[in-house]
């Protein structure tokens, strides 16, 4: 079962902190994601911001079309816990 994204709140630059339903959280920065045609857009600051939590799907979505598995947040999320 993909991990359930629950709480997405915007900390600076472009970095979001995440909370999901197993208790887990932490703060991912997406800035080296944002490349090629679906996620280079959110390179503009306020475009990023607009992200939305897609509570079907349990990801981070934007305006844009442009969204992240649950999973990759997950692993990104759980990977700097020790780190923030």
């Amino acid at each position: 079962m993909p991990p359930e994204l629950t709480e997405a709140t915007y900390v600076a630059d472009y970095k979001i902190k995440l909370k999901f339903a197993d208790g887990m959280e932490g703060v991912v920065d997406l800035r080296s994601q944002l490349w090629g045609d679906v996620f280079a857009p959110l390179e503009d600051m306020e475009l990023f911001r607009a992200f939305t939590l897609n509570k079907e799907l349990h990801t981070l979505c934007w305006p844009t079309g442009a969204d992240l598995a649950p999973e990759f947040l997950y692993a990104e999320a759980t990977a700097t816990v020790g780190a923030v």
